[in-house]
């Protein structure tokens, strides 16, 4: 009876001992979240970093951008752009020191950010080196690095006259290919070039950060130059995206892939390639295969590694095939996939009140679809993955991406920053659409005050009150049905995707095929399990991307987040985070909406096989359009593509246009298309086209088993004016 009685003390004891640390750390939390509140609202510079740009590119000049009442303050929208998610495009004081391919003058110039369609800033208080919109500094492992964040491709400006608007959340006009292209010729030269090398070491010493001696940045300036070369090689693709366009998806799948495919299936790949034009002749000796594999991980391959693979290929010392371009470009399509179907960056107002979101709806946005997605998209955007093999062990990890009886298992520690993910994705709560500028909507807010002052003096930006009453009865009648319109202001609001399978949708199918059709080598994966709509499916040894990049954004989500920190911090770290993916997240699992064709044991992916549909509020600042930016205006997304047999004198969506220009058309609702020398797009091939979604033309779809009526030319700019107000 004694010792039940000591017993239960000792019970009591323990467990008033946990409660007690429990609740002490529940304050610590507290307190770290509150000073991290107010620390977040400490850059409040009034103009938002934003400068003003003189003889910008094509020959576009503009004062310093003013804001519209998008929900978010000063503090807000700086605190957005300067918030890194982990992204590790090069060493930080590379990117501050380097120059120019073809000049002294430095690489991250406003005029080269500019060109690249980047937004430049001034120097602030999160912010004390003026980087461009959504280029942050990311320390990780004790080193710094240039990353980008979501608000660099996410953050939109439309000009007039001089005068510009900064959209937050709003579709960036990026040629990310350029830029990057630019920045490996920028590296090659500072390799290659004796006093461009010099003036570079110098630089980066004088930054007196990450490095001490010249050695080390020789070797490092090596290092990335081929990483960056091998990202570009890798991602080249034979349809031009130009501006404002981006195959995100295309490029996230290689990255994934790069560093999953096993030493083995490598192997068996560069043994199984045979000569052009000679299926029965091999490319490759076993002693070449042998000796370019020296060295290399059994599971692991990633970056550097692969930059040696690529190397050897084409080396013509003894032992090496000397391979040349089109030899390499072969193999290179046995392994990855060509990033081929450029898409617009989404806006991102509405994203956390959105029951699925991307083009095609791949995404569920409940409990943790959220940090998975954005895990995904750091992937993409140059997160370091040290991804490691070892001896089976227990992991959570390991437990949910079905490894847990492998030999080895992945070890996903990466840059990626799970919490700051969380906390950016909560952010975007309070972001609204913005509003055109000369509407009144009763505001406070003095930039919205000042927007309406500045624009209000063009007649070009006045609103027709009558053409927007029969332009609400037309969009009822041939838009409503899928795009729903909402209260933008509504906290509580839920964003339901109407989704349309790609044949009743019409549009270019590459994105959606791509999404599914793209194969690639599951490494450890293989033989392990994912659970899906239909069912469980075995990973196969070549699997679908998708599956593969399910199971790495799982094995990074279930992996504690930050190796600086000590590992009590990161455990709480990801308990919060997980916490907060299922309770703060108001969105819950749902069937999606629409009419797409349903997922089968046979084709688990066959929903994705659609585009999605979404309310068109805040949608007169996003331009070009379509998913893949292939129409430039909403008046020109009204009108018929020419078909065999339609008159030659009537008016059809542009085939071709410029792109590039931030200039505004406030009548047609789009960018200026012509007049300077932008991008040359040409709507002529898969992944180009503008066809589809011809709702109110002569060759309108059947919606709901009837045909509507074409609009006349005065229904088209009736609508065109109630979409001005969305």
């Amino acid at each position: 009876m004694g010792a039940l009685s000591l017993g239960n003390l000792f019970t009591r004891r323990f467990f008033r001992g946990l409660f007690k640390w429990l609740v002490f750390i529940a304050i610590l939390m507290a307190i770290g979240l509150t000073l991290g509140k107010l620390y977040q609202n400490w850059d409040d510079d009034p103009d938002r970093g934003a400068i003003a740009i003189e003889q910008g590119a094509f020959g576009e000049n503009y004062s310093t951008p003013i804001y519209l009442d998008q929900g978010w303050d000063a503090n807000d929208s700086l605190w957005y752009y300067n918030t890194t998610q982990g992204s590790a495009l090069m060493p930080y004081d590379f990117f501050i020191a380097l120059e120019q391919a073809d000049s002294t003058g430095l690489f991250r110039a406003n005029s080269v950010i500019d060109k690249y369609r980047y937004l430049p800033q001034k120097p602030t208080f999160f912010n004390p080196d003026g980087l461009p919109v959504g280029f942050v500094k990311e320390t990780y492992k004790g080193n710094d690095y240039i990353g980008l964040t979501c608000a660099a491709c996410h953050t939109g400006q439309v000009n007039y006259k001089g005068n510009a608007l900064r959209i937050d959340g709003g579709a960036a006009m990026a040629d990310m290919v350029g830029f990057l292209t630019g920045l490996e010729k920028s590296l090659a030269a500072a390799v290659e070039n004796s006093e461009k090398n010099h003036r570079f070491v110098t630089r980066v010493l004088e930054l007196n950060n990450t490095y001490s001696n010249a050695d080390d940045v020789q070797a490092d300036l090596k290092r990335w130059t081929r990483k960056i070369r091998l990202y570009n090689t890798i991602n080249h693709s034979n349809v031009e995206y130009g501006y404002a366009r981006l195959d995100a998806f295309g490029r996230i799948y290689n990255r994934v892939l790069e560093h999953v495919i096993s030493r083995n299936q490598l192997r068996d790949v560069l043994l199984g390639v045979t000569r052009a034009g000679e299926d029965d002749t091999n490319l490759l000796t076993q002693e070449q295969v042998d000796n370019v594999l020296d060295g290399i991980s059994e599971t692991i391959i990633g970056d550097l590694q692969f930059a040696r693979i690529i190397d050897r290929l084409m080396s013509k010392k003894d032992g090496y095939p000397g391979l040349g371009l089109p030899d390499m470009e072969r193999i290179k399509a046995q392994i990855f996939n060509e990033p081929n179907a450029p898409v617009s960056y989404p806006f991102l107002w509405d994203i956390v009140q959105s029951d699925y979101v991307q083009w095609n709806g791949l995404a569920n946005n409940s409990g943790v679809g959220p940090l998975g997605r954005n895990t995904g998209e750091v992937i993409g955007v140059f997160g370091i993955l040290d991804w490691t093999a070892h001896k089976r062990g227990w992991s959570l990890s390991s437990l949910l991406t079905g490894q847990r009886g492998k030999s080895y298992q992945i070890d996903f520690t990466s840059s990626i920053d799970l919490v700051n993910l969380s906390r950016l994705e909560s952010h975007l709560k309070s972001l609204t659409s913005p509003v055109w500028p000369t509407i009144d909507t009763g505001t406070n807010n003095p930039e919205q005050k000042k927007a309406n002052d500045i624009f209000g003096k063009f007649s070009e930006w006045q609103i027709d009150e009558t053409k927007i009453r029969r332009g609400r009865q037309l969009y009822a009648q041939y838009c409503e049905s899928c795009h729903e319109v909402i209260d933008r202001t509504d906290w509580n609001r839920i964003v339901v995707a109407s989704m349309a399978n790609i044949d009743l949708m019409g549009t270019d199918r590459a994105m959606a095929e791509n999404s599914v059709n793209y194969t690639g080598y599951s490494g450890n994966f293989k033989n392990t399990y994912q659970s899906e709509s239909v069912g469980s499916l075995v990973i196969k040894d070549r699997a679908p991307v998708v599956q593969i990049l399910t199971a790495a954004t799982m094995g990074e989500v279930a992996t504690e987040p930050d190796p600086d920190k000590w590992w009590p911090r990161r455990a709480l770290d990801w308990l919060y985070m997980m916490a907060k993916s299922f309770f703060d997240n108001e969105i819950k699992a749902s069937v999606k909406s629409g009419d797409y064709w349903s997922d089968t044991t046979a084709l688990p992916y066959n929903s994705l096989l659609a585009y999605k549909a979404r309310p068109l509020n805040g949608i007169w600042a996003t331009a070009p359009y379509l998913h893949n930016g292939s129409v430039p205006s909403i008046y020109d997304l009204l009108l018929p593509i020419k078909r065999d047999g339609d008159p030659e004198d009537g008016q059809y969506r542009p085939n071709e246009f410029k792109v590039g220009s931030r200039e505004f058309d406030p009548v047609k609702i789009g960018l200026r298309t012509e007049g300077y020398e932008g991008f040359h797009f040409r709507a002529t091939r898969r992944g180009d086209l503008n066809i589809g979604h011809e709702y109110g033309t002569v060759h309108a779809p059947a919606v709901s088993g009837t045909r509507q009526e074409p609009l006349t030319e005065a229904e088209r700019w009736e609508l065109v004016e109630y979409i001005k107000t969305l």
